[in-house]
């Protein structure tokens, strides 16, 4: 089993800066891709940021030169670098991974972490 454990997320000013982390447990798991997403009251489940195995990102719109996603292979660990944080930014984030167990691909998700961007 693959268990993800989030850390990082409070309350930031806006225009302030939050680093999320997102430790992933499993020996010998392959992911292939790993990520952020964020859902905010009354709203759905969107990504924010995500990294493939082989370090290819991509982004949301709204975060493009503000968010930027970083991984560690050989810790399993991946981050999300938050900067000029905006008060729409406010959600719980949510770590997701992609794991490939030769049979078959399973998503896994991190309990979330709340970040509100308030003055």
């Amino acid at each position: 089993q693959v268990q993800l454990v989030e850390s990082g997320g409070g309350l930031v000013q806006p225009g302030g800066s939050l680093r999320l982390s997102c430790a992933a447990s499993g020996n010998s798991v392959r992911f292939n891709a790993m990520g952020w997403y964020r859902q905010a009251p009354g709203k759905q489940r969107d990504l924010v940021a995500r990294i493939k195995s082989g370090g290819t990102t991509n982004y949301e719109d709204s975060v493009k030169g503000r968010f930027t996603i970083s991984r560690d292979n050989a810790k399993n660990t991946v981050y999300l670098q938050m900067n000029s944080l905006k008060p729409e930014d406010t959600a719980v984030y949510y770590c997701n991974a992609v794991v490939d167990w030769g049979d078959t691909v399973e998503n896994y998700w991190g309990q979330g972490t709340q970040v509100t961007v308030s003055s």
